[in-house]
């Protein structure tokens, strides 16, 4: 082999030598990434290391501690409200939809680079299915999310009573980002812990955007990467690739579509239900209400 490519043994040992431990690590942060997630980051250091160990990978305690807190694993497991941020009501899974702009869902994942790793906050318009924000940052500080939300309110300028529906994250429970939704006059919307279904649709892009796009390619940098989700986000996604769950239409013509319905003028307002509480002698039922 080095002869083919045309390097000396020695240089080839030393290469090794100074890139093996960069490897190894990265493959580490990842083992223990995917256990931390796959528990919906309800495990600590000491049952991701024994989960580790289950599966083959011996790495010792002290170093999925280390590795877990400069990755802020531990900071964003879920615990029972202990941050002093309000938490709102579940309007995500009450709404029925007939339009644009009703319903936007915000989630959050991490990708993996050579060196390092690095997160992507998404929004999406739960109608369509449309992208219609995102942002990549090195850090799960509040400024992900908040810089993705700003980028939505500029692009679609949504009417006020927009539900803007997420996890109960640091990143979305916090001031910064709420200060956005209300400023904007924004209704927020939170699932309950451990429940992801209402975000099911934030779910199904990420797994597409991993599978079609990130797992296909090596990219050298954080600046390689971020053209590339681009590239895949603003022109394949939204306007080339076709949805099943849309009837096979990208979710730009379903928007258009949408708009150009003959009756989307009397169709404008989503629907919430809501629960009444039963008259004596009578059972409750649900009501519903209109929202804009």
């Amino acid at each position: 082999m080095c002869q083919l490519a045309g390097v000396s043994r020695a240089g080839y040992y030393r290469h090794w030598e100074a890139v093996a431990p960069d490897e190894a690590e990265m493959a580490a942060r990842d083992a223990i990434q995917k256990v931390a997630l796959a528990h919906h980051r309800r495990y600590g250091y000491r049952r991701v290391t024994a989960e580790l160990h289950r599966q083959g990978n011996i790495l010792n305690h002290k170093r999925v501690l280390r590795i877990m807190l400069e990755d802020n694993l531990l900071a964003i497991r879920y615990r029972k409200f202990t941050h002093d941020y309000p938490v709102y009501v579940n309007l995500a899974a009450r709404m029925t939809l007939t339009g644009i702009n009703q319903l936007w869902i915000a989630d959050i994942t991490y990708i993996r680079l050579r060196t390092e790793f690095v997160y992507l906050a998404i929004l999406l318009d739960r109608f369509s299915r449309k992208a219609i924000a995102w942002s990549l940052d090195r850090t799960l500080a509040a400024r992900i999310t908040v810089t993705a939300l700003k980028q939505a309110v500029e692009r679609r300028q949504p009417p006020p009573g927009v539900v803007v529906h997420n996890d109960q994250g640091i990143q979305f429970v916090c001031r910064e980002f709420q200060d956005v939704v209300k400023a904007h006059g924004m209704v927020p919307s939170m699932s309950r812990p451990a429940n992801p279904y209402d975000n099911a649709a934030c779910e199904s892009f990420m797994k597409t955007l991993k599978q079609e796009e990130i797992y296909c390619h090596r990219y050298k940098d954080f600046n390689d990467l971020s053209a590339h989700v681009e590239e895949f986000i603003e022109n394949y996604y939204n306007r080339f690739r076709l949805h099943s769950a849309l009837g096979y239409r990208t979710p730009e013509e379903f928007e258009r579509d949408a708009v150009a319905a003959p009756l989307s003028g009397t169709h404008d307002a989503a629907t919430i239900r809501v629960f009444t509480p039963p008259a004596e002698g009578s059972s409750g039922r649900p009501d519903s209400l209109s929202a804009r």
